[in-house]
């Protein structure tokens, strides 16, 4: 690969960062092809952008970058692979459905809306983390309950009171 190549790659890593507020590196290393192949469809399905990077390019995207990466640079060595989500849970609900059928892939580390994630012990945490969508949803189911109640109660009380009225009106 010549400079002019590599430097086209990191402007390129460095616009997909900065494009996007979920970015987990994993390792895929040991998978072989077949199953490699079932991990990218996962992807696909999933709406998961997967690539295999190189990891001196990665981090010097990750330092031309206007985020703050933080600890993410140490944890490249060895393979790595790049999974970018619009949706902050989805590579980690995946990465667990995935180990169900193989031992890989291995989360090394996460970054998720300016907080970093560093080793594969934070997959629980990270699969439980609500997206934005959820978040909404959770507000407007709240915002939506009292108004509910009032509703029902002044149904159910007209229904009572124009009960009481016509059995007095009978009498």
């Amino acid at each position: 690969m010549t400079r002019e190549e590599k430097a086209q790659v990191v402007e390129n890593l460095t616009a997909v960062l900065e494009g996007t507020s979920t970015v987990y590196i994993t390792d895929i290393s040991g998978l072989d092809a077949g199953t490699t192949a079932d991990l990218r469809r996962a992807c696909f399905k999933a709406n998961v952008k997967m690539s295999v990077v190189k990891n001196t390019l990665l981090e010097k995207a990750m330092e031309a970058s206007d985020k703050d990466f933080g600890e993410l640079t140490t944890i490249l060595k060895g393979n790595s692979s790049m999974m970018i989500s619009d949706t902050g849970n989805a590579p980690a609900k995946l990465i667990k459905d995935f180990r169900k059928k193989a031992d890989r892939p291995i989360l090394k580390g996460a970054f998720i809306e300016e907080a970093i994630y560093i080793g594969d012990e934070n997959l629980e945490a990270l699969v439980s983390i609500k997206s934005k969508e959820e978040l909404i949803a959770d507000v407007i189911a709240l915002l939506q309950s009292p108004a509910k109640n009032v509703v029902s109660g002044l149904k159910s009380g007209g229904s009572k009171l124009s009960g009481i009225l016509k059995t007095l009106s009978e009498k």
